[in-house]
């Protein structure tokens, strides 16, 4: 890359000065390295070089039985609302059970005792039902959290792309230091120029440009200025700027040498 941007600041240097067009880079607007966040044996990669692909689609998985037993389990468990359905049936019984101790007390038809036990099972028999709320609340939670832990041996494309490297295949160990595809975004393109030093201030971000790849693509194609360097280059007397291409259908490829041309 710096051998890249040396050759681009030379180019600058030696073109005439009243060029208006500059030696330029086509390259990926990113380039990504796709891996699970956690370890363990690849299972499937339904791609490969030179394929597209879209944002959220699934590229790759590692073996998950495991995983995937453990969320089922955890739907279940999540989805199972006995004993909250039992416990609020309990309560009600011994509400009205209280109710009516509490009625037949005013007229000495039960003792104190029998009204004292019916108010203390009636509170027991709360307390038992708001922990059975609380224990579906955790199951669900736990629900959600297998599933995470699934969804974490999935390997999904963040971006609009181009494959450009599969590492591992079916049956490889992925551990944490090793990616299982590299995907790069080629719309928009990112263009990369260096500009004589004599245009600070003339070139702005916003500005427009056409980008001339080389042959054998050739054409003229409008770019925006997206960045101009704060920090100039004195060894070359050169700044450096960046320009976003539009690039729909990924028609342009990237690693191509251009050239920029500003208006006059």
């Amino acid at each position: 890359m710096r051998t890249a941007a040396l050759a681009l600041a030379l180019a600058a240097i030696a073109a005439p000065a009243h060029a208006t067009d500059y030696a330029c880079l086509m390259e990926p607007k990113q380039v990504l390295k796709l891996a699970a966040p956690v370890q363990g044996v690849v299972a499937t990669v339904s791609v490969d070089r030179g394929d597209r692909v879209t944002k959220g689609q699934v590229v790759a998985t590692l073996d998950s039985e495991v995983e995937e037993a453990a969320a089922l389990i955890a739907q279940v468990r999540a989805a199972n609302d006995t004993a909250i359905r039992s416990g609020r049936a309990r309560l009600d019984f011994l509400k009205r059970k209280q109710t009516r101790n509490e009625q037949l007390r005013t007229t000495d038809a039960v003792s104190f005792a029998a009204m004292d036990e019916a108010t203390a099972d009636a509170r027991v028999a709360d307390a038992n039902l708001r922990e059975a709320e609380l224990n579906m609340a955790m199951a669900r939670l736990e629900a959600r959290r297998a599933e995470g832990q699934l969804q974490q041996r999935r390997i999904v494309s963040p971006v609009n792309g181009v494959v450009t490297e599969r590492a591992l295949g079916p049956g490889e160990f992925r551990n944490d230091q090793a990616h299982i595809l590299t995907v790069a975004e080629l719309d928009p393109l990112r263009i990369e120029t260096f500009l004589p030093i004599a245009l600070y201030g003339r070139v702005r971000v916003g500005d427009r440009a056409d980008v001339l790849p080389e042959a054998p693509v050739g054409g003229a194609y409008p770019a925006t200025v997206t960045v101009v360097d704060h920090v100039l280059d004195a060894a070359s007397s050169t700044i450096g700027v960046r320009l976003e291409l539009p690039n729909p259908g990924l028609l342009l490829p990237a690693g191509i040498h251009c050239r920029v041309r500003f208006g006059d």
